[in-house]
């Protein structure tokens, strides 16, 4: 089994501590955390864990693989410590609240031959798994546009949006299932709580593909909703994250156009077939990414959310804060035209 410490016992930590220890490739060896609540909390529910408060001591135990939960800002420095320790390392999304500090990561990590891990728990998911299945087949046709939708109330977060907070998990869905980065993005937002933190936000982007995606994210919604449309020109997908078992819906549905006979003519014929529900498998998204962790260290192959990947993240997360931006110029400056 392979030896894993993690670092982090906030909101997130204690999900990955009960896979960790769960897991039967993985040996829960230690924890780290500043909190001395945090840290007895986590020992006296895994009492063969040991606790410790200092990060380099921590690093200095028998661990081979380190997994980190702590906040976006502390990943970069979390993570490249762990590399250079020779630790295998698996980090929290987003990789680093930069897309340089991501490629610096992603660098020490080759250089180390050490497995760099990006925490993209949907990726794993049953049913993001099986979109791209029909993505790839050929199944849903070609593809038109993709909307998401992830809208909550809370948690807000002290040092990122609701964009690094909670888009983060659409783009890495996106860049899965298109398999292509962006060239062109757009979004605006809104501060309504926390100054200067967007509490609301809405994006679009554009694929060379020709496929474009809109992304409404929010951290002040009364509902909780997960909602995903996949539209292609042979069906269309609805992906309901919040649905307790039917959470992935295929439409045969569409418009088809006919091209015309005469002068003049037009027609369209609109297609309202059935609708199905695909069975899925049931394994914890979680857990699944745990084995592929574990799987990577053991093969020394590169995983799926690979640092490359988590940069790629990183790198859209920053063109949409730079249109964002962009945008509130361009206003500026037709105000002070007029």
């Amino acid at each position: 089994m392979i030896k894993v410490g993690l670092t982090g016992m906030g909101y997130w930590g204690p999900n990955l501590a009960r896979v960790i220890n769960q897991h039967p490739g993985s040996e829960f060896s230690a924890a780290c955390d500043l909190r001395p609540e945090n840290l007895e909390r986590i020992t006296g529910q895994y009492p063969a864990v040991k606790g410790y408060s200092n990060f380099d001591e921590f690093l200095a135990s028998d661990v081979e693989a380190v997994m980190i939960a702590t906040p976006i800002s502390t990943h970069y420095e979390l993570a490249k410590r762990a590399l250079l320790a020779g630790k295998h390392v698996f980090v929290e999304k987003p990789l680093a609240h930069s897309s340089a500090l991501a490629r610096d990561l992603t660098s020490i990590a080759a250089k180390q031959k050490k497995i760099l891990f990006a925490g993209f728990t949907f990726i794993y998911s049953p049913p993001v798994i099986k979109v791209k299945e029909l993505i790839d087949s050929g199944e849903l046709g070609d593809l038109h546009y993709l909307s998401l939708s992830r809208v909550n109330l809370g948690l807000y977060q002290k040092d990122v949006d609701v964009v690094w907070d909670l888009a983060v998990h659409d783009i890495s869905i996106l860049l899965y299932w298109l398999g292509e980065m962006p060239f062109r993005g757009s979004s605006f937002g809104r501060a309504c709580v926390q100054e200067a933190k967007r509490d609301v936000a809405f994006l679009w982007l554009e694929f060379p593909s020709g496929v474009v995606a809109s992304n409404e994210v929010s951290w002040l919604s009364p509902q909780k909703m997960r909602r995903t449309c996949i539209v292609g020109s042979k069906r269309m997908v609805v992906y309901d994250d919040t649905e307790p078992v039917e959470k992935l819906k295929i439409y045969d549905r569409g418009v088809d156009f006919k091209l015309p006979s005469t002068f003049g003519e037009f027609q369209l014929s609109y297609r309202m077939g059935d609708m199905y529900a695909p069975h899925l498998e049931n394994e914890e998204p979680l857990l699944k990414e745990m084995t592929h962790f574990l799987s990577s260290i053991e093969t020394g192959t590169q995983p799926l959310t690979s640092g490359e990947f988590g940069t790629k993240v990183v790198e859209v997360l920053e063109l949409l804060d730079r249109t964002a931006q962009a945008h509130q110029r361009a206003e500026l400056d037709e105000v002070i035209a007029r």
